[in-house]
Parts: structure tokens; sequence; C-alpha cells
């Protein structure tokens, strides 16, 4: 498999992107197209630490049920969810059912309410530069920046949970933080701002 794939629609896609028709939709959406926001982002990060260990194609299939058992990921409902909720959740057979993976959503929850400037302001303080030129092959693309570390060292000094570097920089890929797709790819650059 090459890391850049034509697919039925003609279009040139990442390699990941043209797997599955849901993959195609999050890659010519959503993935590198910066997303700011605190909700919105609390939202990608737990849903990136709920990957952890899994497909990515399970959490984007799951993302619906997600968004309702989480309260659409409003940070200050979920800051005050209870031992009632951690039941709830793990009882919830649309998502993930983790203990631990529920368990720091409400701490990042609470954590984020925390930040002064809010979680956006934060994220997005890690951002780096952006490339001169797109990733010629995702040999390319590295697990973890000295950004990815970064963010995540500081989300942990502030009682983050779940978010280590390898997540960190998902993250920064899901958000456009960084663009990660592939020189030729359909999708269109997109500043980030």
């Amino acid at each position: 498999m090459t890391d850049l794939v034509i697919g039925a629609d003609g279009l040139a896609r990442c390699a990941w992107g043209s797997s599955t028709p849901d993959y195609a939709v999050y890659h010519d959406t959503e993935w590198g197209r910066p997303l700011h926001g605190d909700d919105a982002l609390y939202e990608r990060m737990t849903l990136e630490a709920f990957q952890s260990g899994l497909s990515w194609l399970t959490i984007l299939r799951k993302r619906p049920a997600f968004r309702l058992a989480f309260d659409e990921f409003r940070i200050p409902t979920v800051a005050e969810y209870g031992d009632g909720d951690v039941t709830r959740l793990l009882a919830d057979a649309g998502i993930v059912r983790n203990r631990a993976k529920i368990e720091a959503a409400i701490a990042n929850a609470r954590a984020a309410l925390e930040l002064p400037d809010g979680l956006s302001a934060l994220l997005w303080s890690f951002a780096p530069p952006p490339r001169p030129a797109r990733p010629a092959s995702f040999a390319g693309v590295p697990p973890i920046t000295p950004e990815s570390t970064a963010m995540a060292k500081a989300l942990k000094k502030r009682g983050f949970r779940f978010v280590g570097p390898t997540t960190a920089y998902a993250l920064m890929q899901a958000t456009g933080m960084v663009d990660d797709h592939i020189v030729g790819c359909h999708v269109p650059p997109a500043t980030a701002s």
C-alpha cells in the first residue's frame, strides 16, 4: 500500500483516509483542520484518550454515543459528574467502557475548568510553526515531537490524565495544529489560526 491512494471518487487521499467510507469523510472534512474552542478540543482530547489501544475507527463510529453519554462534552457539565455518572457510563454499551478512561475524562474536565485562559489557549500554545511542505510519506511523520512532549508534560502538571506525548501528537494532528496530510492529498492545506 502506498501512502497516497486514488479513491473511487477520483480523489487522491492519504491511504488511511481511503480505507473505509467513515475514514474518507473524517479525513476529508475534519482531520488536520484547525479546531478551536474549549469544549470542542476537550471532546477530541477525550476521544483520543479513549482510542488508546484501540482502532480510531472504533471511536469514530461510537462518537455519536460518546457525545450523548458525555453531554456533548460540555466541560462544566462533565466536571460535575459523580459516582452515579461513572456507573451510568460503565453500563453504556454505546461507548468504550473503561473505568480508568471514564474517570480520566471527568478529571480532565475538572482540570480544564481550572485553566485561567481555557483549554483551547493552552493546547494551541504548543502548536509548532507550520512546516514548509507536507510530508512526502508517512515515514516522515513522527509519533511524537518536542511540542507534543511539552504539551503532555504541561497537561500532566495541571492534573490531566491519559494524555501522553503520542496521544498529544494525535490530538495535534486531528485538530490542525500540524498538517500531516501527504503531498498530493486532495485536502487543501489549512491555515492554522
